[in-house]
Protein backbone atom coordinates (compact mmCIF):
# COMPACT_ATOMS: atom_id res chain seq x y z
CA UNK A 1 0.00 0.00 0.00
CA UNK A 2 1.34 3.70 -0.82
CA UNK A 3 1.32 6.45 1.65
CA UNK A 4 -2.19 7.71 0.51
CA UNK A 5 -3.54 4.08 1.73
CA UNK A 6 -3.22 6.14 5.17
CA UNK A 7 -5.77 8.14 6.73
CA UNK A 8 -5.57 9.96 10.16
CA UNK A 9 -8.19 11.16 12.00
CA UNK A 10 -9.37 12.74 15.08
CA UNK A 11 -11.79 10.59 17.09
CA UNK A 12 -15.39 11.83 16.82
CA UNK A 13 -18.10 9.60 18.29
CA UNK A 14 -18.78 6.50 20.21
CA UNK A 15 -17.92 4.25 17.15
CA UNK A 16 -14.30 5.70 17.27
CA UNK A 17 -13.96 6.25 20.64
CA UNK A 18 -14.32 1.94 20.87
CA UNK A 19 -12.29 1.55 18.25
CA UNK A 20 -9.60 3.87 20.17
CA UNK A 21 -9.79 1.67 23.10
CA UNK A 22 -10.31 -1.72 21.39
CA UNK A 23 -7.01 -1.19 19.41
CA UNK A 24 -5.10 -2.38 22.56
CA UNK A 25 -6.60 -5.44 22.11
CA UNK A 26 -5.31 -5.50 18.01
CA UNK A 27 -1.47 -4.80 18.88
CA UNK A 28 -1.38 -6.78 21.99
CA UNK A 29 -3.66 -9.22 22.34
CA UNK A 30 -0.78 -12.45 21.31
CA UNK A 31 1.32 -10.73 23.84
CA UNK A 32 1.95 -12.95 26.68
CA UNK A 33 2.93 -10.18 28.61
CA UNK A 34 0.43 -7.98 28.43
CA UNK A 35 -2.33 -7.23 31.04
CA UNK A 36 -5.30 -6.01 29.50
CA UNK A 37 -6.67 -3.17 31.64
CA UNK A 38 -10.51 -3.06 32.41
CA UNK A 39 -12.29 -1.01 29.68
CA UNK A 40 -14.19 1.07 31.95
CA UNK A 41 -11.22 2.44 33.62
CA UNK A 42 -9.60 3.17 30.29
CA UNK A 43 -12.88 5.15 29.12
CA UNK A 44 -12.79 7.29 32.61
CA UNK A 45 -9.37 8.38 31.69
CA UNK A 46 -10.12 9.63 28.38
CA UNK A 47 -13.51 10.91 28.79
CA UNK A 48 -13.23 15.01 30.06
CA UNK A 49 -16.95 14.11 31.77
CA UNK A 50 -15.01 11.75 34.13
CA UNK A 51 -11.52 13.25 34.48
CA UNK A 52 -10.73 16.11 36.44
CA UNK A 53 -7.09 16.42 34.48
CA UNK A 54 -9.67 17.72 31.83
CA UNK A 55 -9.81 21.16 33.74
CA UNK A 56 -6.68 22.07 33.39
CA UNK A 57 -6.07 20.22 30.03
CA UNK A 58 -7.15 20.05 26.52
CA UNK A 59 -6.61 17.02 24.58
CA UNK A 60 -7.14 15.34 20.83
CA UNK A 61 -7.36 11.43 19.93
CA UNK A 62 -6.59 10.19 16.45
CA UNK A 63 -6.79 6.96 14.93
CA UNK A 64 -4.77 5.89 11.75
CA UNK A 65 -6.41 3.82 8.66
CA UNK A 66 -6.11 1.97 6.42
CA UNK A 67 -9.31 0.93 4.02
CA UNK A 68 -11.16 1.03 7.08
CA UNK A 69 -8.63 -0.87 8.94
CA UNK A 70 -7.31 0.92 12.22
CA UNK A 71 -4.03 0.40 12.15
CA UNK A 72 -2.89 3.00 14.90
CA UNK A 73 -3.69 5.77 17.50
CA UNK A 74 -2.17 8.68 19.84
CA UNK A 75 -3.27 11.27 21.90
CA UNK A 76 -2.19 14.50 21.70
CA UNK A 77 -2.25 16.62 24.81
CA UNK A 78 -1.09 19.76 27.01
CA UNK A 79 -1.69 20.59 30.70
CA UNK A 80 -1.93 23.98 31.27
CA UNK A 81 -0.82 23.34 35.17
CA UNK A 82 2.28 21.96 33.20
CA UNK A 83 3.02 25.19 31.34
CA UNK A 84 3.36 26.89 34.12
CA UNK A 85 6.43 24.64 36.02
CA UNK A 86 10.30 26.08 35.36
CA UNK A 87 11.58 24.95 32.41
CA UNK A 88 14.12 23.32 34.23
CA UNK A 89 11.70 20.82 35.92
CA UNK A 90 10.96 19.39 32.67
CA UNK A 91 7.43 20.77 31.62
CA UNK A 92 6.96 24.53 31.28
CA UNK A 93 6.12 27.10 29.25
CA UNK A 94 5.27 25.45 25.42
CA UNK A 95 5.38 21.97 26.47
CA UNK A 96 2.65 20.02 25.05
CA UNK A 97 2.49 15.93 25.39
CA UNK A 98 1.64 12.70 23.32
CA UNK A 99 0.81 9.03 24.73
CA UNK A 100 -2.03 5.68 24.09
CA UNK A 101 0.71 5.77 21.24
CA UNK A 102 0.26 2.00 19.42
CA UNK A 103 0.82 1.02 16.20
CA UNK A 104 0.79 -1.66 13.73
CA UNK A 105 3.58 -0.64 11.60
CA UNK A 106 6.08 2.61 11.33
CA UNK A 107 4.19 4.22 8.97
CA UNK A 108 1.62 4.00 10.85
CA UNK A 109 3.65 5.42 14.01
CA UNK A 110 5.29 8.01 12.13
CA UNK A 111 2.34 9.61 11.19
CA UNK A 112 0.72 9.50 13.96
CA UNK A 113 3.09 11.39 15.84
CA UNK A 114 3.37 13.93 13.06
CA UNK A 115 -0.77 14.50 13.13
CA UNK A 116 -0.10 14.82 17.15
CA UNK A 117 3.02 17.44 16.65
CA UNK A 118 0.79 19.47 14.31
CA UNK A 119 -2.00 19.55 16.78
CA UNK A 120 0.23 20.84 19.20
CA UNK A 121 1.54 23.65 17.27
CA UNK A 122 -1.50 24.71 16.56
CA UNK A 123 -2.07 25.08 20.38
CA UNK A 124 0.75 27.23 20.49
CA UNK A 125 3.14 24.53 21.82
CA UNK A 126 6.75 24.33 21.22
CA UNK A 127 8.17 21.25 22.37
CA UNK A 128 6.73 17.81 23.22
CA UNK A 129 7.64 15.82 26.17
CA UNK A 130 6.43 12.28 25.38
CA UNK A 131 4.74 9.84 25.76
CA UNK A 132 2.35 10.56 28.53
CA UNK A 133 -0.47 8.98 29.29
CA UNK A 134 -2.36 11.44 30.27
CA UNK A 135 -0.29 12.95 33.04
CA UNK A 136 3.09 12.19 34.90
CA UNK A 137 0.72 10.82 37.35
CA UNK A 138 -0.62 7.94 35.02
CA UNK A 139 1.35 5.77 32.38
CA UNK A 140 4.43 7.68 31.70
CA UNK A 141 7.45 7.26 29.64
CA UNK A 142 8.34 4.49 26.41
CA UNK A 143 9.19 1.16 27.95
CA UNK A 144 12.26 0.15 26.56
CA UNK A 145 13.93 -2.27 28.92
CA UNK A 146 11.73 -5.06 30.35
CA UNK A 147 9.53 -6.42 28.04
CA UNK A 148 9.99 -10.50 28.92
CA UNK A 149 7.57 -9.88 32.00
CA UNK A 150 4.32 -8.29 32.95
CA UNK A 151 4.01 -4.63 34.37
CA UNK A 152 2.21 -4.08 37.49
CA UNK A 153 -0.80 -2.06 38.32
CA UNK A 154 -0.45 1.72 36.81
CA UNK A 155 2.74 0.70 34.57
CA UNK A 156 2.46 0.76 30.84
CA UNK A 157 3.62 -2.33 28.14
CA UNK A 158 4.65 -1.21 24.54
CA UNK A 159 6.20 -3.21 21.95
CA UNK A 160 9.89 -3.02 21.49
CA UNK A 161 9.59 -1.60 17.67
CA UNK A 162 8.44 1.73 19.28
CA UNK A 163 11.70 2.78 20.56
CA UNK A 164 13.60 3.07 17.17
CA UNK A 165 10.30 4.45 15.80
CA UNK A 166 10.41 7.14 18.15
CA UNK A 167 14.04 7.94 17.74
CA UNK A 168 13.50 7.84 14.21
CA UNK A 169 11.49 11.34 14.09
CA UNK A 170 14.44 13.03 15.55
CA UNK A 171 13.07 12.43 19.66
CA UNK A 172 16.05 12.57 21.93
CA UNK A 173 15.90 10.82 25.51
CA UNK A 174 14.93 12.79 28.02
CA UNK A 175 14.78 11.38 31.19
CA UNK A 176 14.72 7.65 32.34
CA UNK A 177 12.12 6.20 34.63
CA UNK A 178 13.30 2.89 36.74
CA UNK A 179 11.43 0.51 38.72
CA UNK A 180 13.60 -1.81 41.31
CA UNK A 181 12.51 -5.17 42.03
CA UNK A 182 13.29 -7.34 44.94
CA UNK A 183 12.82 -10.98 46.85
CA UNK A 184 10.66 -9.54 49.75
CA UNK A 185 10.86 -12.71 51.76
CA UNK A 186 14.44 -12.69 52.78
CA UNK A 187 16.12 -10.00 55.56
CA UNK A 188 17.18 -7.12 54.61
CA UNK A 189 21.46 -6.65 54.87
CA UNK A 190 22.50 -6.64 58.68
CA UNK A 191 23.39 -3.03 57.77
CA UNK A 192 19.78 -1.96 57.20
CA UNK A 193 18.73 -3.84 60.15
CA UNK A 194 20.66 -1.44 62.18
CA UNK A 195 19.86 1.31 60.83
CA UNK A 196 15.71 0.36 61.25
CA UNK A 197 16.70 -0.92 64.79
CA UNK A 198 18.47 2.21 65.98
CA UNK A 199 15.19 4.00 64.43
CA UNK A 200 12.76 1.86 67.03
CA UNK A 201 15.16 3.38 69.60
CA UNK A 202 14.73 6.72 68.87
CA UNK A 203 11.46 8.01 70.76
CA UNK A 204 10.92 11.16 68.25
CA UNK A 205 10.22 8.51 65.70
CA UNK A 206 6.87 7.31 64.95
CA UNK A 207 6.01 5.00 62.11
CA UNK A 208 2.32 4.59 62.09
CA UNK A 209 -0.31 2.76 59.32
CA UNK A 210 -3.13 5.26 57.95
CA UNK A 211 -6.45 4.59 59.42
CA UNK A 212 -8.71 4.05 56.17
CA UNK A 213 -11.83 5.08 58.42
CA UNK A 214 -9.80 8.49 58.00
CA UNK A 215 -9.18 8.09 54.17
CA UNK A 216 -9.29 11.52 52.64
CA UNK A 217 -7.79 13.05 56.00
CA UNK A 218 -4.93 10.57 55.29
CA UNK A 219 -4.69 11.26 51.87
CA UNK A 220 -4.68 15.22 52.46
CA UNK A 221 -1.68 14.25 54.98
CA UNK A 222 0.27 12.30 51.91
CA UNK A 223 -1.07 15.25 49.56
CA UNK A 224 0.76 17.51 51.43
CA UNK A 225 4.13 15.21 51.61
CA UNK A 226 4.12 14.36 48.22
CA UNK A 227 3.92 18.40 47.08
CA UNK A 228 6.55 19.23 49.25
CA UNK A 229 8.92 16.01 48.88
CA UNK A 230 8.69 15.88 45.15
CA UNK A 231 8.05 19.54 44.18
CA UNK A 232 11.40 20.48 42.90
CA UNK A 233 11.76 17.01 40.84
CA UNK A 234 11.74 16.54 36.95
CA UNK A 235 8.29 16.55 35.49
CA UNK A 236 6.29 17.69 39.25
CA UNK A 237 3.21 19.12 38.20
CA UNK A 238 0.71 19.59 41.06
CA UNK A 239 -2.53 17.16 41.97
CA UNK A 240 -5.81 19.20 42.44
CA UNK A 241 -7.77 18.49 45.31
CA UNK A 242 -10.33 17.00 42.46
CA UNK A 243 -7.66 14.87 41.29
CA UNK A 244 -6.77 13.71 44.86
CA UNK A 245 -10.47 12.53 44.96
CA UNK A 246 -10.51 11.33 41.94
CA UNK A 247 -7.84 8.78 42.16
CA UNK A 248 -8.38 7.86 45.64
CA UNK A 249 -11.62 6.72 44.84
CA UNK A 250 -9.98 4.98 42.23
CA UNK A 251 -7.24 3.69 44.69
CA UNK A 252 -9.44 3.02 47.79
CA UNK A 253 -10.23 -0.65 46.78
CA UNK A 254 -6.53 -1.57 46.67
CA UNK A 255 -5.65 0.17 49.88
CA UNK A 256 -4.84 -1.74 52.81
CA UNK A 257 -3.84 0.06 55.82
CA UNK A 258 -0.94 -2.65 56.58
CA UNK A 259 0.53 -1.56 53.15
CA UNK A 260 0.92 1.92 53.79
CA UNK A 261 3.07 4.15 56.52
CA UNK A 262 3.35 7.39 57.69
CA UNK A 263 6.25 8.43 59.58
CA UNK A 264 6.35 11.50 62.40
CA UNK A 265 9.20 13.24 64.18
CA UNK A 266 8.30 14.83 66.94
CA UNK A 267 4.52 14.41 66.17
CA UNK A 268 4.54 16.07 62.44
CA UNK A 269 3.97 13.86 59.33
CA UNK A 270 7.27 13.76 57.73
CA UNK A 271 7.13 11.10 55.21
CA UNK A 272 5.50 8.33 53.44
CA UNK A 273 5.83 5.05 51.77
CA UNK A 274 2.90 3.86 49.53
CA UNK A 275 2.68 -0.19 48.61
CA UNK A 276 -0.35 -1.51 46.50
CA UNK A 277 -0.99 -5.35 45.92
CA UNK A 278 -0.96 -5.84 42.18
CA UNK A 279 -3.84 -5.57 40.80
CA UNK A 280 -3.10 -6.51 37.41
CA UNK A 281 -2.73 -10.31 38.91
CA UNK A 282 -6.14 -10.07 40.07
CA UNK A 283 -7.56 -8.64 36.47
CA UNK A 284 -5.31 -10.35 33.91
CA UNK A 285 -7.87 -13.12 32.75
CA UNK A 286 -10.89 -10.86 32.50
CA UNK A 287 -9.95 -9.43 28.97
CA UNK A 288 -10.80 -5.75 30.01
CA UNK A 289 -14.51 -6.66 31.03
CA UNK A 290 -15.88 -7.36 34.70
CA UNK A 291 -18.75 -8.65 33.15
CA UNK A 292 -20.73 -11.40 33.15
CA UNK A 293 -19.14 -12.42 36.45
CA UNK A 294 -15.63 -10.87 36.84
CA UNK A 295 -16.85 -8.13 38.97
CA UNK A 296 -17.84 -11.12 41.59
CA UNK A 297 -14.36 -12.58 41.37
CA UNK A 298 -12.95 -9.16 41.97
CA UNK A 299 -14.50 -8.42 44.93
CA UNK A 300 -13.76 -11.32 46.20
CA UNK A 301 -9.93 -10.98 45.34
CA UNK A 302 -10.31 -7.86 46.77
CA UNK A 303 -11.14 -8.76 50.31
CA UNK A 304 -7.78 -9.74 50.59
CA UNK A 305 -5.43 -10.28 48.12
CA UNK A 306 -2.97 -12.85 47.79
CA UNK A 307 -0.62 -11.84 45.64
CA UNK A 308 3.09 -12.17 44.18
CA UNK A 309 4.19 -9.21 43.82
CA UNK A 310 3.36 -5.68 46.19
CA UNK A 311 4.06 -2.07 43.94
CA UNK A 312 5.42 1.47 45.66
CA UNK A 313 4.01 3.86 43.43
CA UNK A 314 4.58 6.55 45.78
CA UNK A 315 7.05 7.40 48.63
CA UNK A 316 8.36 10.60 49.60
CA UNK A 317 10.29 12.28 52.41
CA UNK A 318 9.56 16.35 53.45
CA UNK A 319 12.70 18.52 51.66
CA UNK A 320 13.65 19.85 54.82
CA UNK A 321 15.02 16.26 56.03
CA UNK A 322 16.27 15.20 52.46
CA UNK A 323 19.76 15.81 53.08
CA UNK A 324 19.83 14.43 55.69
CA UNK A 325 20.52 10.74 57.46
CA UNK A 326 17.45 11.14 59.28
CA UNK A 327 15.26 10.34 55.83
CA UNK A 328 16.89 7.14 54.74
CA UNK A 329 16.27 5.84 58.42
CA UNK A 330 12.73 6.82 57.98
CA UNK A 331 12.33 5.33 54.73
CA UNK A 332 14.44 1.91 55.75
CA UNK A 333 11.99 1.44 58.85
CA UNK A 334 9.03 2.52 56.10
CA UNK A 335 9.95 -0.40 53.79
CA UNK A 336 10.96 -3.25 56.42
CA UNK A 337 8.09 -2.59 58.27
CA UNK A 338 5.65 -2.80 54.87
CA UNK A 339 7.61 -5.97 53.58
CA UNK A 340 6.79 -8.11 56.75
CA UNK A 341 3.19 -7.22 56.75
CA UNK A 342 2.78 -8.03 52.82
CA UNK A 343 4.40 -11.37 53.18
CA UNK A 344 2.95 -12.60 56.40
CA UNK A 345 -0.69 -10.93 55.27
CA UNK A 346 -0.60 -10.84 52.01
CA UNK A 347 1.87 -13.64 50.97
CA UNK A 348 3.55 -11.42 49.07
CA UNK A 349 7.27 -12.82 47.57
CA UNK A 350 8.27 -10.03 45.19
CA UNK A 351 8.21 -5.78 45.89
CA UNK A 352 8.73 -3.76 42.93
CA UNK A 353 9.83 0.10 43.67
CA UNK A 354 9.08 2.55 41.25
CA UNK A 355 8.82 4.81 39.32
CA UNK A 356 12.17 6.37 40.26
CA UNK A 357 14.02 9.18 38.04
CA UNK A 358 17.64 8.07 36.76
CA UNK A 359 18.86 10.48 38.56
CA UNK A 360 17.26 10.98 41.83
CA UNK A 361 20.74 9.56 43.84
CA UNK A 362 18.27 8.76 47.54
CA UNK A 363 15.93 6.98 45.91
CA UNK A 364 18.37 5.26 43.79
CA UNK A 365 20.97 4.64 46.37
CA UNK A 366 17.71 3.59 48.85
CA UNK A 367 17.10 0.70 45.86
CA UNK A 368 20.41 -0.27 45.76
CA UNK A 369 21.30 -0.89 49.38
CA UNK A 370 18.05 -3.50 49.61
CA UNK A 371 19.55 -5.34 47.17
CA UNK A 372 17.35 -4.46 44.23
CA UNK A 373 17.99 -4.55 40.72
CA UNK A 374 16.18 -2.72 37.80
CA UNK A 375 13.35 -4.47 36.59
CA UNK A 376 12.12 -2.25 33.84
CA UNK A 377 13.34 1.31 31.92
CA UNK A 378 10.25 3.65 30.63
CA UNK A 379 12.27 6.65 28.46
CA UNK A 380 10.51 10.05 28.03
CA UNK A 381 11.50 11.46 25.20
CA UNK A 382 11.66 15.40 23.98
CA UNK A 383 11.33 17.41 20.45
CA UNK A 384 11.45 20.96 19.77
CA UNK A 385 8.45 21.81 17.61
Amino acid sequence: MTQTDLVISPVSGKADLKAFVDFAWEVYGQDPNWVPPLKKEVYGIILDSRNPFFEHAEAQFFLARRGGNVTGRISAHFDKLALTMPPEQGMGPGTGNWGFFDALDEESGKALIATAEGWLRAKGMTRVVAPMSLSIWEEPGLLTQGFDHPPTVMMGHHRPEYQPWVEGVDYKPVKELRTYELDITTDFPPLIQRIVQSGEKNDRIRIRRVDKSKFYEEAAIILSILNDAWGDNWGFVPITDKEVAHFGKQLKPIVFEDLIRVAELDGEPVAFMMTLPDLNEGIRGFNGSLLPFNWAKLLWWLRRPQVRTMRVPLMGVVKRLQASRLASQLAFMMIEYIRRDAVSKFGATRGEIGWVLDDNQGMNAIAEAINSTINKVYTVYEKDL
